[in-house]
């Protein structure tokens, strides 16, 4: 395990309630105190004077985008700012040029809102949508078996591959850049403009695990901010590689200063600025959110990506291991450091998932339960956790187990 020379003091930075252990701030973060204090500080701003503070929107949005850039590896111009994940992959789905004959492959471990979205795609542009499974295990997949799947699922047709890096049902972790290996095989003997593209829904890895997103050999990588992160609710980004954004088409009308200005001096702006900042949604979002979350990025940067990406697997392998002593408990998430991130999902057979959260809640243990049909509990230790957490969590499920027996 490595050594906690600041964790303990890093809960102060937040107003979490400590009547609880938290064990279920995956879906949802609290807001750390510069993030705060940055949102109320564009708010005032705002509020006192609203026409003369708007006046800063574009170097706001600039730091933003370069301090995301920083902390991704990416130039700021291949990321859109948008509101959540969902709204990332909206964007690049929806805007996508697919025609019949065209194959989307998806897997059986996507989120609701991929589901829908590719389900609206195939239906609209004619194309086709396959779905395949990567494990059947979850507890005993392997790098060699899911990246296999792949492989056999790639055919002649497809042109959108769509995956989740981090499966928030399973809490297994795609090794993205074998995948991306395979993917590149295959695109090498393909024409330009027929590649396969993929595109990742990176929320449950973004702020947990040190990457770079060039090095993850994706297309587009679209994540909320407000998980792990610790950004402003309700804001998100979508970065994509060249040959991405290159096929794909804005669905909203940007505001953003360089496409807005061509078209102020009387042209049509195509060409005139970067592809992600067309595809950056325009209109008016919760702009005090928004410019916050450079503080974000400070944030983890003054953590440092490592330190986090550390902290956060000691704590779930700690987790896991402890899961796995509780006589009644079957964990799902595998037991390899390769294959997990920062997420414990478990089932407890013969209580309903939902009953398991609640009788935690009431031991003062706040967990989640996974919005899957195939349902489990789920213990999501972060930065804000210590051992002391994940062993009270379990010591309060061995009793909720041992009552219900």
């Amino acid at each position: 395990m490595t050594a906690e020379p600041h964790w303990s003091e890093l809960r102060a930075q937040f107003d979490l309630d400590p009547a609880y252990v938290h064990l279920g701030l995956s879906v949802l973060a609290p807001h750390p105190r510069p993030v705060r204090e940055a949102i109320e500080r564009h708010r005032r701003g705002l509020d006192s004077n609203p026409a003369l503070y708007f006046h800063h929107r574009d170097e706001l949005q600039r730091q933003v985008l370069e301090k995301a850039g920083r902390y991704l590896g990416a130039e700021p111009d291949t990321i859109a700012l948008t509101e959540s994940t969902t709204m990332g992959l909206a964007i690049v789905i929806t805007g996508m040029t697919l025609r019949p004959g065209d194959e989307i492959l998806s897997t059986e471990h996507e989120h609701y809102a991929a589901c829908e979205l590719l389900r609206f795609k195939a239906e609209s542009s004619g194309a086709s949508h396959r779905i395949i499974e990567l494990y059947e295990d979850p507890r005993t997949a392997t790098e060699d078996e899911i990246v296999a799947a792949v492989a056999r699922g790639i055919g002649d047709r497809t042109r959108l591959l769509a995956l989740t890096w981090v499966h928030s049902g399973t809490g297994v972790k795609l090794p993205l850049a074998r995948i991306a290996e395979v993917v590149a095989a295959v695109n090498a003997g393909r024409p330009p403009g027929t590649e396969v593209l993929t595109c990742v829904d990176g929320v449950h890895g973004m702020g947990v695990e040190d990457f770079e997103v060039t090095a993850l050999g994706c297309d587009f990588f679209a994540t909320g901010c407000h998980k792990w992160l610790f950004g402003p609710r309700g804001t998100g980004l979508v970065w994509g590689s060249e040959r991405g954004w290159a096929a794909v088409r804005p669905i909203i009308t940007s505001f953003d200063v360089e496409v807005f200005w061509p078209w102020y001096l009387g042209s049509v702006p195509d060409g005139k600025a970067p592809a992600a900042r067309f595809c950056t949604p325009g209109g008016f979002p919760a702009y005090e959110h928004r410019w916050a979350l450079a503080e974000a990025f400070d944030f983890q940067q003054d953590l440092g990506k490592p330190r986090v990406a550390a902290r956060i697997h000691d704590l779930n392998a700690h987790c896991r291991r402890a899961l796995a002593d509780v006589t009644g408990v079957r964990v799902r998430t595998p037991d390899v450091a390769e294959l997990t991130s920062g997420m414990v999902c478990f089932d407890v057979p013969g209580i309903d998932p939902a009953t398991v959260v609640d009788l935690l809640h009431g031991e003062g243990i706040v967990a989640g339960q996974t919005p899957y049909r195939s349902s489990a509990v789920r213990f999501a230790p972060g930065v804000l956790n210590d051992f002391d957490d994940i062993d009270r969590g379990t010591e309060a499920l061995a009793k909720i187990i041992e009552n219900h027996a």
